[in-house]
């Protein structure tokens, strides 16, 4: 994902465009609308790559109703009867030449959840869009349309993750001049054989797959509590990492290889945030169906020291670790959107965690984190500086979300080679200097 605009939704009244990177940090005072802008991604995502539809509402985003989604205005403006967003994808490799593809939506209300009413799909070589009941494209020749047969036709759109199957069904159909467009204003009422070949390789040359294989990691701001003995169970995956015990459990007693690879990732970190040396899973029964419990070390100077059930270590390990455990596991998802990750760290693990996600994003994983914390923010600007990770300034996008009355304003802030952080407007980390200028200015 590249880039994502927004209008009418939430506290987002006014055109909002956001640049996004391999690591993407959300900053700003709370209620600012940061998980708001998350749940969206994760619902653009969702119609781009053929899951289905989040209606705003899925864990760990609970948005509320249309009324609660769509922008209130105030006063005789009321509330919007639609919101609209588009998201920009630019794919890692660009098959036949093609650069980007942008996916646009706008939701209208049906009952009391938001739905996508019309979707949009836009190339480098022309459009193709789906309402609820009709098919549209357009080229370099025109822009037609054809009514969509009753039986292809959905309550809420029919759906733009179908339109390679809609293209098969209506490819004989009976095409007329879209009015709507400029690009219909030609001589000829049909479309030629080149305009459908032109449509035909769109569709068939998308530059990121359909269907992957893991929906986006999308993280709780609070994790789920340690708890002292473990029962194996269903590994089924949740924002608050529940089943992350089990995971490793299973990886343990299943996967050695794996196993292996995953303990040394999680123990580095833990060497490197001062939380832990060693993590291991201790078996009270015989075999992988019995109890079990998840122990922690930290060595001493001279002796390993004891070994210690998660639960008496303190509840940050264990409210990181199931981000720790999402982001290096072997099958890990290509995008995370991430709500405060650092909750309960110490400064310098918060800084650790920084690090970390500079070793970590890249090209093929996206990294959007909702954080609250200045040294995580700090140690990605001095790493990208540094040249630690993999991360070259351009890969590093700071959203600033500012509040101005009801409505809040996005700022997209870059980092520079020195580390130093362009396009801050005069708000931006205000607090922090107006404290530091106290400590140091003594009262009359």
């Amino acid at each position: 994902m590249q880039q994502v605009t927004v209008e009418n939704f939430r506290c987002f009244r006014e055109t909002q465009r956001a640049r996004l990177a391999p690591l993407t940090l959300l900053v700003g005072e709370n209620s600012t609308g940061k998980t708001s802008f998350l749940a969206l991604l994760r619902t653009l995502d969702s119609l781009f790559h053929a899951r289905d539809f989040d209606d705003f509402q899925e864990p760990p985003y609970d948005l509320g109703s249309f009324d609660e989604v769509a922008h209130y205005r105030g006063g005789r403006g009321g509330r919007a009867d639609s919101f609209t967003a588009s998201i920009d994808y630019v794919p890692v490799r660009r098959p036949r030449g093609r650069k980007l593809c942008r996916l646009e939506v706008t939701f209208i209300k049906d009952g009391a959840v938001p739905v996508p009413a019309r979707q949009k799909l836009v190339f480098d070589l022309g459009w193709v869009e789906v309402t609820t009941k009709r098919c549209a494209f357009g080229t370099a020749g025109g822009a037609w349309q054809t009514e969509l047969p009753r039986e292809l036709r959905s309550r809420h759109g029919s759906g733009l993750w179908q339109y390679r199957y809609l293209w098969r069904e209506t490819a004989g159909s009976k095409w007329a001049p879209a009015p709507t467009d400029r690009s219909a204003q030609v001589e000829r009422s049909e479309p030629t054989e080149a305009d459908l070949k032109a449509l035909t390789d769109m569709l068939y040359s998308v530059p990121i797959p359909l269907r992957v294989p893991h929906a986006p990691y999308a993280s709780a701001p609070m994790r789920s509590r340690p708890r002292r003995t473990y029962n194996p169970g269903r590994q089924v995956r949740d924002p608050e990492g529940d089943y992350i015990p089990m995971y490793l459990s299973g990886l343990h007693f299943q996967d050695q290889n794996a196993w292996t690879g995953l303990r040394a990732s999680l123990e580095h970190f833990g060497r490197e945030a001062g939380l832990f040396d060693e993590i291991a899973v201790r078996a009270l029964g015989k075999g992988a169906t019995e109890p079990f419990q998840l122990q922690i070390r930290k060595l001493g100077t001279q002796t390993k020291g004891p070994r210690r059930n998660l639960i008496d270590v303190g509840y940050g390990v264990s409210q990181v670790l199931p981000v720790l455990t999402e982001l290096m596991r072997p099958e890990a998802p290509r995008l995370f959107l991430l709500q405060q990750p650092e909750v309960h760290l110490h400064p310098s693990a918060q800084a650790a965690l920084g690090s970390l996600f500079c070793r970590i994003a890249g090209p093929r994983r996206q990294l959007i984190v909702e954080t609250h914390s200045d040294h995580l923010l700090d140690r990605v600007r001095m790493d990208v500086r540094d040249g630690k990770g993999n991360l070259k300034p351009e890969d590093v996008s700071i959203l600033f979300f500012e509040r101005n009355d009801i409505e809040v304003n996005i700022h997209s802030l870059s980092v520079d080679d020195c580390g130093n952080i362009h396009g801050a407007p005069p708000s931006y980390r205000r607090f922090f200097l107006e404290e530091t200028t106290r400590s140091l200015v003594p009262p009359n």
